[in-house]
């Protein structure tokens, strides 16, 4: 649970909704590997230290630590530490002596060196490259919808969903739209909607994404294929009945039509 709202923050959202769905989907999630974990802990000191050279106090009561970094215990944190300071990512100030970290002894301050900021721009690429736009119904009646289906099967494709109205940082939201579109590997276009009509904000996202090239992923609840526009009616839509169906579907989807491009394209 700690790692996923870690992770919703990191995308933008502050104040999570977390419904049995989230909690079902969190449960069957395995554990983050240990390289990824050291570059999470990474990533946080990177941010808690004002400016470029700046130290930062390794202190086994900084609760963020273990959050950040999926640790439970005071010794997985020293591992993780150490395997930073190894890979040159980090190192120790001088003449400040160590702090004890369970079973282990590590420099009490830190800084993150050159090559550890190349690695983190590294990896913000990487995200980039792996997010996936979701453009939807943003309807509470579609938030099972979102949770049991669009979400997960985005993630166990080895993807991050993007839902521009879960961003707490917002802008101008047509320029967020633009660039959060530009940013991602493909986009999701769900043509489902309510009594208010047609969601013209989801013909707009799926238009813009296939304009730059980005593919573009189409489903719709199979009660509404019939009524969808002549523009997108052309397109292979996924068809669905429950959220569960989807999930399944789409996964397989992405996974037959994203992996096939074997080159990762870097955000603008």
């Amino acid at each position: 649970m700690t790692t996923w709202m870690v992770d919703q923050r990191l995308q933008g959202n502050n104040l999570p909704v977390i419904t049995k769905g989230i909690v079902d989907y969190i449960k069957s999630k395995s554990p983050l590997s240990i390289p990824v974990r050291a570059v999470r802990l990474l990533q946080f000191i990177s941010k808690e230290t004002s400016h470029i050279g700046a130290s930062f106090s390794l202190m086994p009561e900084t609760l963020a630590v273990y959050a950040w970094s999926e640790s439970t215990t005071e010794n997985e944190v020293a591992f993780l530490i150490d395997f930073l300071l190894k890979k040159g990512w980090l190192d120790a100030r001088l003449g400040v002596g160590q702090v004890r970290y369970g079973e282990f002894r590590v420099p009490a301050y830190v800084r993150v060196t050159v090559e550890g900021h190349g690695q983190l721009e590294r990896q913000e690429v990487a995200l980039g490259s792996s997010q996936a736009f979701i453009a939807m119904w943003f309807d509470r009646t579609m938030d099972t919808v979102f949770e049991n289906g669009i979400s997960p099967a985005v993630e166990d494709a080895g993807y991050v969903p993007m839902r521009i109205d879960r961003k707490s940082d917002l802008n101008k939201i047509d320029d967020e739209i633009i660039s959060e579109i530009r940013r991602s590997r493909f986009l999701v276009a769900d043509f489902t909607y309510g009594d208010e009509g047609v969601r013209g904000g989801v013909y707009f996202a799926a238009g813009f994404a296939e304009g730059l090239g980005i593919p573009v992923i189409y489903t719709c609840r199979k009660d509404m294929l019939d009524k969808l526009h002549f523009d997108t009616r052309q397109y292979a839509h996924i068809d669905w009945e429950t959220p569960e169906e989807l999930r399944t579907k789409l996964k397989n989807r992405i996974l037959a039509r994203i992996r096939q491009i074997s080159t990762p394209r870097a955000k603008p």
